[in-house]
């Protein structure tokens, strides 16, 4: 795949004012939710047409965009962004997430919830990741859904127990690798590559096994 064009600290400024600007009553994703909904998207087994999935981008509820509103710009940025995750993702590289520092009293789960829930919006709309049955998945799942409060996660009492397990992030940099780790473990799973890559090096506590499957956290 050709390397896209990554964006640089002014597109992804652009990218934010274009999602703020967005009239009433839409309910844009946010940056961090946005890249968390797209790594969401490209993790299933067979990621979705953008024409499914677009208009969640631009409203919660995916509500119409007004016809006097012009949505190319900020769809092409968007776009660059899905497809820098996406080579990211398939060749199993490094890349940054969208996740901002709070307040100084937030802890690393506050910083990355929204990307986490941005994720598990993707698989609220695309489940079909969700449905597979491979208790490799339990240990990335548990890394990301950590950061939710616990009742926000019914009917997933294994997955429930293998989060007991894993010690929290002590800073936002271990939280931040914990979100890229577990990217590429899901893939791993739902895209295989022909190739075996190197083995990863285990979580910080606790193994895996097999579990429910865990609900979108409540708005």
């Amino acid at each position: 795949m050709p390397a896209p064009t990554p964006l640089v600290d002014s597109d992804i400024e652009r990218l934010h004012d274009l999602l703020q600007d967005l009239p009433a009553p839409l309910e844009p994703l946010d940056l961090p939710s946005l890249d968390g909904f797209l790594c969401g998207l490209l993790l299933q087994p067979q990621p979705p047409a953008m024409a499914s999935w677009w208009p969640r981008v631009l409203d919660h509820e995916s509500r119409a965009l007004p016809a006097d509103v012009d949505a190319a710009e900020l769809q092409a940025l968007v776009l660059r962004r899905h497809d820098e995750l996406k080579r990211a993702i398939g060749q199993r590289d490094w890349f940054d997430p969208w996740v901002f520092p709070g307040e100084d009293e937030a802890s690393p789960s506050d910083a990355v919830l929204p990307w986490v829930a941005g994720f598990a919006e993707a698989q609220e709309l695309f489940p079909q990741l969700m449905r597979i049955e491979d208790p490799e998945l339990i240990e990335p799942l548990a890394l990301l859904y950590l950061h939710f409060d616990p009742d926000d996660l019914e009917d997933a009492d294994a997955l429930m127990a293998v989060i007991e397990t894993i010690e929290p992030p002590s800073d936002l940099a271990e939280a931040v690798q914990d979100l890229v780790r577990a990217v590429m473990l899901i893939a791993d799973v739902s895209q295989p590559r022909a190739v075996t890559p190197p083995r990863r090096p285990p979580a910080r506590k606790g193994a895996a096994r097999p579990g429910g499957r865990p609900q979108r956290p409540r708005r």
